[in-house]
Formats: structure tokens, sequence, C-alpha cells
């Protein structure tokens, strides 16, 4: 501790500022960002697998047909793991307890979901490439909570 101290400030006070910590790996914004990337790659790879398989990626829905496609898959992925996982590290703020609730929950919804490409009318291909698309969204929610959670911890200990 530095002896100076700052005039007329009641009790002393030392002149000098301790020096800010220094933090390191991941944030809560890199951790969103590297789980929304890391699920669009996925989800691409399984696009481009089932298209170079020949699965047609085309889904009929009350007589329509809506097609797959690259746009489709990155917003699919993206936009709800930023959301509910975003949520999750919102709510963590106020009770850290809300990261393992949602690690399991946002995990489990995405999981439920698979339903949905299971019911539709579409060829064998396109339904399993959807699963699979569904399946890694949930792996990757499971996964972003996990890594915050583990970097939060090692972070205490230190």
């Amino acid at each position: 501790m530095s002896s100076r101290t700052v005039a007329n400030s009641g009790p002393s006070v030392p002149a000098t500022a301790a020096p800010p910590v220094r933090r390191s790996g991941f944030g809560r914004s890199q951790v969103l960002v590297t789980g929304a990337v890391g699920a669009a790659v996925v989800n691409l790879v399984v696009f481009a697998v089932a298209k170079l398989a020949g699965a047609s990626l085309v889904v009929m829905d009350a007589g329509e047909e809506h097609a797959v496609t690259v746009g489709g898959v990155i917003g699919s992925s993206v936009v709800p793991l930023l959301v509910g996982t975003g949520a999750a590290l919102l709510l963590a703020l106020w009770k850290p307890v809300f990261l393992r609730i949602a690690q399991y929950v946002g995990s489990g919804l995405a999981l439920l979901s698979v339903a949905g490409p299971l019911s539709a009318d579409a060829d064998g291909g396109t339904v399993a490439a959807l699963s699979l698309m569904h399946i890694t969204l949930g792996v990757a929610v499971f996964a972003t909570l996990r890594l915050h959670r583990r970097h939060r911890r090692h972070r205490r200990h230190r």
C-alpha cells in the first residue's frame, strides 16, 4: 500500500488505484456468438450433406411447398439460440441457478421440436436433415450455457 493519501478526503485513502482486474476467457457476448456461429456452421454442413445426398429440402405445408434455404438454416440456427441463451444469461445475473435450468429446459425444448420435422410432409432425406438440425440446436444450447457456467466456476476459483 502507498503511504500517499488524497488531501481532505476524511480517512486515509491510497492515491493509487488498484490495478484493473484482468478477465480472460469467454464473456457473455463471446459465449453467445460462439454458440450461434457453431450451431449455424454445423447446420450448414448438415444442409450441404443433405443436398449432396439428394434430399429435396422442400416441405409441404397446407398444400404449399416451402424450400429450406441457406438463409433459413442460418436464421433458424442463430435466432433461437441468441434469444434463449441470451435471456438465460440475463436472468442468471439475478439468480445464477437460471443457467443450469436453461441449460436443460432449452435443450429439451429444442429436442422436443424435432416432432415438427418428423411429422413433416417431406422426403426421408429432408426429414432426417431437419431433425438433425433441431438436435444440433439442442446440443448447441446445452454446450453454450455449459461453457459459460464452466468459465464462471473456473474464474471464481482463481
